[in-house]
């Protein structure tokens, strides 16, 4: 990889469902990355594990 290959993200925390918000910021970054020739990459941010929901990451991958 070389500093002009654009990577892009999205880190939701698995601590409840997908919502419009999330699908739009993942929809948005994943267009960002392929416009450019770059990679989008899923990130769960599991750091919050008093408030994780079972099944949530399931869900996430899922929907997107």
């Amino acid at each position: 990889m070389n500093l002009t290959t654009v990577r892009t993200r999205f880190a939701p925390s698995p601590t409840g469902f997908m919502h419009v918000g999330n699908l739009r910021t993942a929809l948005y970054e994943y267009l960002i990355a392929k416009s450019a020739g770059g990679s989008f990459v899923l990130r769960i941010e599991d750091t919050d594990q008093d408030r994780l929901v079972d099944g949530a990451t399931d869900i996430i991958y899922r929907t997107l």
